[in-house]
């Protein structure tokens, strides 16, 4: 397997979230307050440790306006896993969850992990979604759910780590199953995982 293949994540949800500012908070670490609406879709990598391998990931940030759509929703076909993010502060984000977790599941693969997101934990003052109304929703969905803020760094890190380590060991057990010698494969025969002997942590371009 060639050392520039990538097990492609996606951040999807309304504008305005946080999903480029969850990118860059766990790509780089770093958070920023004037953070623009992103334009079409951005990428950035890292690469991280599950069971003693390196799995180098690469994450799509993709636009939440309408006109963008058609563009964004391309993407979801390559993609493993994908981050549902909605901000616990606007009810109207969290309610848009539905369709955007409708269009996941009419574009990318069948077998795609799904985490639901509630970002911006920071603003527990002006929280709008109830913990347990979402996570009861993606019990409901099978999607795994979990807080987080990009602005203090809260779970980002837990977030990634949870869901790229869960794909990880997933397509690792098809692999066995199937007795595959090529490399992990998910749905119609994809490569999605790049485990190297480096452990050293990867970063390309990344995005605000």
């Amino acid at each position: 397997m060639a050392n520039d293949e990538y097990d492609v994540m996606v951040l999807i949800g309304d504008s305005g979230v946080g999903k480029s500012n969850l990118l860059s908070r766990f790509t780089r670490n770093e958070f920023n307050l004037d953070s623009k609406s992103t334009i079409g879709v951005e990428f950035a990598t890292r690469s991280i440790q599950v069971d003693a391998k390196t799995i180098k990931a690469q994450i799509w940030d993709t636009a939440g306006q309408e006109r963008y759509r058609a563009i964004t929703s391309a993407y979801y076909r390559g993609a493993v896993g994908a981050l549902l993010v909605y901000d616990i502060s606007k009810h109207q984000t969290y309610e848009n969850v539905t369709r955007w977790l409708k269009e996941l599941r009419d574009h990318a693969d069948s077998n795609i992990v799904i985490m639901l997101v509630g970002n911006k934990s920071d603003l527990r003052h002006l929280r709008a979604v109830p913990t347990e109304e979402a996570k009861q929703f993606a019990s409901e969905n099978n999607l795994s759910f979990i807080e987080t803020s990009a602005l203090d760094a809260s779970n980002v890190e837990l977030a990634f780590q949870n869901i790229l380590t869960e794909i990880y060991r997933i397509v690792s057990s098809k692999a066995l199953d199937q007795g595959e010698g090529s490399g992990p494969v998910l749905g119609n025969d994809r490569k999605v995982l790049e485990i190297s002997k480096s452990a050293d942590a990867e970063q390309k371009k990344g995005c605000c």
